[in-house]
């Protein structure tokens, strides 16, 4: 399972009674263990306005971490492109391949916002080989979360407000991608045919991957230009299958790969035992919840601050997806759930995401599932 890689998706979280400022250091600090451990990539996610996440901008993190860092390959998992231009996204990520060439992976998602009026794209596949809530090898495939509430809440308005100047519109997320890739090629015009060239950006040894929780439009941009996909099973479980078969129904060859590539998501909690994983574990339900009632993610809960939290049938259900997909145990408890993903899905690699109160805690995390990764 060795030529599997592993890599790492890190959203900087602050754990509570710590700062922002500890968070960076501790993203730092493991970005460089997860070089010395093997892995493969260390990818910044982007979110706002949560008070326990401190991971606002991926291409300020890459900069950092570029310089702290010196073979493991670095990226974003994902640039929210809903309120961002493609010059900007490519001149940032050129400006770090100046100085850290070949390194960067640019992550793209469409998250922040569609034009007005543009409605989601249907599942090009429908995921059928689920039964009775698992897939064909038991891999664990809940029904899928809407996330409608969470789009329609007051704070996600508000950060879409913050985010964009008055007046502006998204751009089509095919187009923007595809606005990307020419700026990138040196191959950009304008409808008026005027060119474009950034500097520097142009000719970058960039990497770009697309980043879906479905078999929709993400799924289908990304094959259809023959890049590599990333599916989340652990944003979104309940679609896995449908992403990643969705994209290799569109995948067309390109100068870039003549296959599909795919890479895939878990949040894993790893330890000497199964009770202390699943007492590192213990903030992990708590802290989904404050998502995905739009409170934004709360300041990681210690066990027993997450014990003392109010909690009901009610909570249970809005995490359920989330909580039982999560891999929590022994480091080779875990590997053998990471084996049955990679079987169900065909993943070509595996993104792990792990969040544990204290820092030394997670470090020990991605270290044990290192070392047993290593030994299969």
């Amino acid at each position: 399972m060795a030529a599997i890689p592993l890599a790492v998706l890190d959203l900087v979280p602050i754990s509570s009674g710590s700062t922002a400022a500890q968070a960076l250091r501790n993203s730092i600090d493991l970005a460089r263990q997860a070089e010395r451990l093997g892995y493969a990539r260390y990818w910044f996610a982007e979110h706002h306005l949560n008070p326990g996440v401190a991971g606002t901008s991926p291409a300020v993190l890459l900069a950092l971490t570029a310089a702290a860092t010196s073979t493991i390959r670095i990226g974003s998992g994902a640039v929210q492109m809903g309120h961002r231009t493609a010059l900007a996204t490519v001149e940032e990520f050129g400006l770090i391949d100046a100085l850290h060439p070949g390194r960067l992976d640019l992550g793209l998602g469409r998250s922040g916002g569609r034009p007005p009026g543009r409605t989601p794209e249907p599942a090009l596949v429908s995921g059928a080989s689920v039964a009775d809530g698992r897939a064909p090898n038991g891999l664990l495939i809940p029904p899928k979360f809407s996330f409608a509430h969470l789009l329609a809440s007051p704070r996600f308005a508000l950060q879409k407000t913050l985010l964009q100047l008055p007046g502006a519109r998204s751009q089509d997320y095919t187009e923007q991608v595809g606005d990307i890739l020419a700026l990138l090629g040196g191959t950009y015009r304008s409808p008026e045919g005027e060119e474009a060239h950034v500097v520097p950006g142009e000719g970058a040894q960039v990497q770009i991957w697309i980043l879906g929780s479905s078999g929709g439009e993400s799924a289908n941009v990304a094959g259809a230009n023959g890049l590599r996909f990333a599916a989340n099973y652990h944003v979104s479980p309940g679609s896995v299958l449908e992403a990643a078969e969705g994209y290799r129904a569109a995948f067309r060859p390109s100068a870039e790969l003549d296959r599909p590539y795919v890479s895939v998501s878990a949040d894993v909690v790893v330890a000497e035992t199964e009770a202390a994983a699943r007492e590192l574990a213990a903030g992990y339900g708590p802290w989904v919840r404050s998502i995905r009632t739009a409170e934004g993610a709360i300041p990681y809960p210690t066990p027993a601050e997450a014990r003392a939290l109010p909690w009901g049938e009610a909570d249970r259900e809005l995490v359920a997806d989330r909580v039982d997909t999560q891999f929590v145990g022994t480091a080779g408890q875990v590997a053998d759930q990471l084996e049955r993903l990679r079987e169900a899905t065909g993943a070509d690699e595996l993104v792990i995401t792990t969040i544990a109160h204290d820092h030394q805690d997670r470090v020990r995390s991605y270290r044990l599932l290192a070392e047993e990764w290593r030994r299969r």
